[in-house]
């Protein structure tokens, strides 16, 4: 057993020597809206979904795409640098995946709806693409994808994990859990990402990154919906700290089961990308990154200390875009602008947010 695991890891060793040098086969993403490029708008947009109005998409695209930002996000920063088209959504009929496609889908969670019901918030879910539904829309796609050679396919493809568990959070905030609540469930969606990991590696999957959460204690919606008049309750950076807490502790496990999975795969290269250290770093510096506002939105009604207003979002009537997105970190309160998602995407792929990072 020992002798197998040791060849099976030289020769993965040796393929990511062949893959860094060359380009992935295809680049397969699951999420949320921090990485929809459209599932969720293939058979229509639901009703009083904003992010099919302008200003959303004008940076890159000129027109709306049903990607949350005003442009290019993560993973499309991430096809363009291995040489790869944008990966079309999943749900679209008559697409070419063969190069790439993206489960992700707006407002997924890691867990199932039952997870919520019990937890007395089901209707704080409104979409069916969990985790496990996204893993089991790429199952139905490998046929065309890669056919009877798909172990070996997808062993030279990358895949993108998430991040997952900001939906999971939410759903209980938004529900009425505190976030000291809502961290003693952090331990169970984390091993519903480890699970999921495991599924991609049983299809055949040997690049595995899995970005943790994001400071949402520093994002306009959770400034606006839960600030307070006592100056105890953030940082010195204007973020509050009970919610980078709850995110701080899911990071924590997550980067512990990712360790967990590195010594069970050896052969496998799966990587824990670091979503929280780097945005928070950009809260923290924003010059450094190239902002001149970190925590007002570049994109609402003008409004407030955050220009955050549920009734008055980016895409709703009334709301306009700043002058300059790329000066910016926030693009809507709730997701970044692409200039803050091409820097991402560049941390993940050399370092030194990406542990170990893509390429090396």
């Amino acid at each position: 057993m020992a002798a197998r695991v040791v060849v099976a890891f030289a020769v993965a060793s040796a393929m990511f020597v062949a893959v860094s040098g060359q380009k992935f086969n295809a680049i397969f993403s699951f999420g949320d809206s921090m990485s929809d490029t459209g599932n969720l708008c293939v058979n229509g947009p639901p009703a009083g979904l904003t992010l099919t109005q302008p200003p959303y998409g004008e940076t890159f695209f000129g027109r709306a795409t049903c990607r949350c930002s005003d442009g290019r996000l993560v993973v499309d920063f991430l096809a363009e640098k291995f040489g790869l088209p944008l990966l079309p959504p999943s749900k679209r009929g008559g697409s070419d995946f063969r190069r790439g496609a993206n489960m992700a889908i707006i407002g997924a969670t890691t867990m199932d709806s039952g997870f919520f019901q019990s937890l007395g918030i089901g209707d704080k879910i409104w979409n069916n693409g969990p985790l496990n539904t996204q893993i089991q829309w790429f199952q139905q796609l490998m046929p065309s994808i890669c056919g009877s050679s798909c172990k070996t396919y997808l062993s030279k493809s990358l895949f993108v994990l998430g991040e997952f568990g900001g939906n999971d959070y939410n759903a209980q905030l938004f529900g009425g859990y505190t976030p000291e609540q809502a961290a003693g469930q952090s331990g169970t969606i984390v091993d519903g990402i480890g699970k999921g990991v495991e599924q991609l590696i049983g299809l055949g999957a040997m690049y595995v990154v899995v970005p943790g959460v994001l400071p949402v204690g520093c994002f306009p919606i959770y400034l606006t919906l839960y600030g307070t008049s006592n100056a105890g309750d953030y940082d010195q950076y204007g973020c509050l700290t009970r919610f980078n807490t709850l995110s701080s502790r899911h990071n924590s496990l997550l980067q512990a089961k990712v360790s967990s999975l590195q010594s069970k795969y050896p052969w496998a290269r799966i990587m824990y990308a670091d979503f929280y250290s780097h945005v928070y770093d950009m809260v923290k510096s924003p010059s450094n990154y190239g902002f001149s506002t970190n925590l007002r939105a570049c994109c609402g009604a003008g409004g407030g200390k955050y220009n955050y207003q549920n009734g008055a979002r980016c895409g709703m009537s009334g709301a306009y875009a700043c002058s300059n997105p790329s000066s910016s970190l926030s693009w809507d309160g709730i997701h970044l602008t692409e200039a803050a998602y091409k820097q991402i995407a560049d941390g993940w792929v050399n370092g030194p947010y990406c542990h170990p990072p893509i390429m090396s």
